[in-house]
């Protein structure tokens, strides 16, 4: 199993707090329940490839 699926769980929780009082709060603009969800999918998608790439580097030094 990919160890960035607990990690995807553990924080898709918290961000989707943030979102729901976002979109709940008047005062807030919904740009920025736009920008929170951007924001996640962008580090993830980082973390993805830097995990990929360790368990590459990994995999080559082995042997």
């Amino acid at each position: 199993m990919n160890p960035l699926g607990p990690v995807l769980i553990v924080l898709l929780i918290p961000i989707s707090a943030i979102g729901l009082l976002l979109y709940t709060d008047t005062g807030i603009e919904p740009a920025l329940i736009t920008a929170t969800v951007k924001t996640f999918v962008a580090l993830f998608a980082i973390a993805g490839i830097l995990s990929y790439g360790a368990s590459r580097l990994a995999a080559r030094s082995e042997g």
